[in-house]
């Protein structure tokens, strides 16, 4: 539990070209958690939100979901109240290995795309992470 920050870099997939990702991670009591990128603006898209358990001994599977936003067609449909509207979403399913002190991880990453009607789209792919828990 706690927070957490990782460094994140896909081999395939929409965010592959990221080459500087990173993620802030809240685990909360009850196995919620909510995370957040440092590319959440770029375009815009909401925390993501989701469930986490334990595996085994110092290992963890975290399921987290956010929404995929699409573009506007031209600049001016910002100016007349449209923007950044819905086109499906995502679903991180990680795998996380604490190590011995507790202090920081490494996990591997699955991202799944879906459009708005739910089916699989293109853009999903496969990451490797490594992280440390934030403290004072």
């Amino acid at each position: 539990m706690g927070a957490w920050t990782s460094r994140v870099q896909f081999s395939g997939g929409a965010l592959a070209e990221m080459k500087d990702l990173e993620f802030m991670y809240v685990f909360n009591a009850g196995g919620t958690m909510t995370e957040s990128s440092n590319y959440d603006g770029a375009p815009p898209v909401p925390p993501a939100y989701g469930l986490w358990k334990g595996t085994g001994p110092r290992q963890f599977e975290a399921r987290y979901e956010f929404y995929v936003t699409r573009s506007p067609a031209a600049f001016d449909d910002i100016a007349k109240g449209g923007g950044w509207n819905p086109n499906g979403r995502g679903v991180l399913t990680e795998r996380l290995t604490l190590s011995e002190d507790h202090r920081s991880f490494t996990s591997t990453l699955e991202l799944n795309i879906f459009d708005q009607a739910g089916k699989p789209a293109e853009g999903g792919g496969r990451g490797t992470g490594s992280g440390h828990r934030m403290r004072f």
